[in-house]
């Protein structure tokens, strides 16, 4: 068994529930471009992935204009509002601690790095991470396969020392594409059945389960 050195941590819907904030701001902005009919339907699909992407489907437009027009909307709430509309998910802190002096912890989110960081310091939790990686507010890095690559290049990483956990089967998929090691939180967005067809190597129902995978591969054993 390989020896993991770093684990990479998604933030929506892996670290902390950021529900309201994310659906309250598509409802802001769909309300705004005059899509009621789209901002009363469920939307807790689009927690997860890359922004535009969502409003592409939402809106059924691929044009460059309408989506620019939609993510300011939704950054006219998210960005004063929405973005504190969350709170960590039960063990989580504790869980971070275990691996706080075991490994290096890095955040790897399609959220903007400039709001991840500002969510992490509200709860307290920036400080168990070396590194955020996010997108950039014009959605570059915003798809997970190549924001996993550019960690690896930045922090001169083989694949094998990496892990990824997330929620949703982006983050699995963007893992398994730079041949990194996965796990899926079953607590967060996705289902079981969504991370297990995307490829993931492990399934957590819990955090503490976490710990009790990766302490195994640091250990080589």
């Amino acid at each position: 068994m390989s020896s993991i050195t770093h684990v990479f941590f998604d933030l929506d819907g892996t670290l902390t529930d950021p529900k309201a904030g994310i659906t309250g701001s598509f409802v802001y902005a769909l309300d705004k471009l005059g899509r009621t009919d789209l901002s009363r339907t469920d939307l807790d699909w689009c927690i997860g992935p890359p922004l535009r992407d969502s409003f592409a489907r939402l809106l059924e437009s691929s044009e460059p204009a309408v989506l620019e027009e939609a993510v300011f909307y939704y950054r006219e709430r998210y960005s004063h509002t929405g973005l504190f509309e969350n709170y960590v998910y039960p063990q989580i802190e504790e869980t971070l601690i275990t691996l706080h002096n075991k490994f290096r912890l890095l955040v790897a989110t399609s959220k903007p790095t400039v709001y991840a960081i500002q969510i992490l310091e509200r709860f307290n939790l920036l400080k168990y991470f070396e590194t955020v990686y996010g997108c950039e507010l014009d959605g570059r890095n915003s798809h997970k396969g190549e924001l996993i690559g550019l960690i690896l290049a930045k922090e001169q990483l083989q694949p094998e020392q990496a892990f990824m956990i997330g929620d949703r089967e982006y983050d699995i998929l963007g893992a398994k594409g730079n041949r990194v090691l996965a796990g899926g939180v079953t607590y967060g967005y996705g289902s079981e059945a969504e991370l297990k067809s995307a490829g993931a190597d492990y399934i957590f129902h819990n955090p503490y389960q976490i710990p009790e995978v990766l302490l195994n591969y640091q250990s080589g054993s």
